[in-house]
């Protein structure tokens, strides 16, 4: 079993559960999966820029990339429905588990100038999405054979119905927000 996963039912479930007064653990919101994308609209001109960025949201999820495609033409952008305009991958289960455990406590580290992750992109229906500028902070891709830097955005789908049950949830799994000063 993930070590995040084994904290979370030996920690996270009694604290959510003592903090919330849930009388039953099944009530405790958990996380359902977690969306990996990156949006690459240079790909209308050349389909190498979508390859490599399809190979690496593969090496960082371990997982295998679908192609996203324009769901509008949108004429200002020379983009035509239907064209490849970036990739997606999601995460259930254990592998889950395993991507945010290195997310928070590998890649979020070693971002530059970090002072927290925003406190405030919940939906309101209690899932959270942030994006980080650059895919060489995470371990698995190798500086030098980026070919260019691209962003890459990630959501966080959990069960929780409010906003502050699930940053609770996110801080009790080890999430660093940034401190409302």
């Amino acid at each position: 079993m993930n070590r995040l996963k084994e904290h979370y039912q030996k920690t996270v479930v009694p604290a959510l559960q003592k903090g919330f007064s849930y009388k039953n653990p099944h009530q405790v919101p958990r996380l359902v999966k977690i969306v990996v994308s990156m949006g690459v609209g240079s790909a209308t001109q050349n389909k190498a820029i979508l390859d490599n960025a399809v190979k690496d949201m593969e090496q960082i999820t371990g997982r295998k990339a679908i192609v996203t495609k324009a769901r509008k033409s949108i004429s200002n952008f020379k983009l035509r429905q239907g064209m490849p305009i970036g990739c997606k991958v999601t995460l259930r289960g254990e592998v889950m588990y395993e991507f945010l455990d290195r997310l928070i406590s590998i890649v979020i580290p070693r971002l530059r100038d970090f002072h927290g992750i925003p406190a405030d992109s919940f939906d309101g229906r209690g899932n959270y999405s942030f994006g980080l500028k650059e895919q060489t902070v995470f371990p698995e891709i190798e500086y030098d054979k980026v070919d260019a830097i691209r962003g890459l955005n990630i959501a966080i789908v959990t069960t929780a119905h409010s906003d502050d049950e699930c940053r609770q949830l996110l801080k009790e799994l080890g999430m660093p927000f940034k401190r409302n000063e």
